[in-house]
């Protein structure tokens, strides 16, 4: 069980490298095709990935079965066109950082230590620096997101990613407890798929599409789709959902390096500071949670391969 743990644990912080680059190259390419077909060819990316070679059994397709992996598919296409166009709207890091309240909110929600409330209004208060109007300029001596007021249609969408995420985290546990191998992501990467391509071809302009264009897409859908999805029900069989959520809490500083170094954005001091506080109160609440026992059952499911 530790080695399966540690497996899955490192496999978690790859992923989260993977994903914000991919974000990053993400925030490169929306302004010109549009989140709809980001995020559609994400999809198409991932579906084409693990169709191949994990077809689902005509004679296992029922309702009662592909519920979750339904319900899975609309949580896909809902979180990341959310979570896309917020970046466009706000900036990678400060939309990572909101985003990230969605697995915090997993791990807290039935805990009852003072630590943890404390831990809670420390996020919160570092989302609110984050998003708070007339803090200062950034380094370069312009105005900051924060001095020209936080888009909030973006901090809104970066809200409904975050709420997203955090049904992903449960749906992604379930399907992978009760479907084989990866069975259950490729019916939620076709769903999701259905849902996105009517607005994305709705939308698309070939006229746009260049070699640099499509190599981009390509780019964002192997490293945030692809890779990290297929990835997850691995992960998920070897960790717990707040082991899960603990590695995740990097993530918005992970993001901010990318929003730096791909995207050029800038963070004033104030900014940068709450960040870091967010994550550090999210590690810090869950770091010192303890694991819930679990049923015999339930043990067993997550030693299936």
């Amino acid at each position: 069980m530790a080695r399966r743990r540690f497996a899955g644990a490192a496999t978690q912080l790859g992923t989260e490298v993977s994903i914000n680059f991919g974000s990053s190259l993400a925030g490169l390419v929306i302004p010109v095709v549009g989140a709809f077909v980001v995020v559609a060819v994400r999809q198409l990316v991932m579906a084409a990935a693990v169709l191949p070679f994990y077809r689902p059994k005509r004679a296992s397709l029922t309702w009662r079965r592909l519920r979750p992996a339904i319900a899975l598919g609309v949580v896909l296409a809902v979180m990341n066109v959310s979570f896309y166009v917020s970046i466009d709207l706000l900036g990678l890091g400060v939309a990572a950082t909101i985003e990230f309240l969605g697995p915090l909110a997993i791990a807290l929600f039935a805990s009852r230590r003072v630590l943890d409330v404390g831990c809670a209004v420390a996020a919160g208060a570092g989302v609110v620096l984050l998003i708070a109007p007339g803090i200062g300029a950034d380094a370069a001596g312009g105005p900051s997101a924060a001095e020209a007021g936080v888009d909030p249609v973006g901090v809104l969408l970066a809200l409904t990613a975050a709420a997203s995420w955090a049904a992903y985290i449960l749906l992604t546990r379930r399907v992978a407890t009760r479907l084989p191998g990866l069975e259950g992501l490729t019916v939620a990467s076709l769903v999701s798929l259905v849902l996105l391509l009517p607005v994305a071809a709705w939308t698309f302009d070939p006229a746009v599409v260049d070699w640099r264009v499509a190599g981009l897409l390509l780019g964002v859908g192997v490293l945030s789709s692809a890779l990290p999805y297929s990835l997850d029900t691995y992960i998920l069989r070897r960790i717990t959902p707040r082991l899960y959520a603990i590695i995740t809490s990097f993530g918005p500083v992970i993001a901010a390096v990318f929003g730096v170094l791909v995207l050029e954005e800038s963070f004033t001091p104030v900014e940068a500071i709450a960040i870091v506080v967010v994550c550090g109160a999210a590690a810090l609440a869950l770091a010192t949670q303890r694991d819930r026992r679990v049923s015999d059952l339930e043990a067993t499911a997550q030693t299936i391969p």
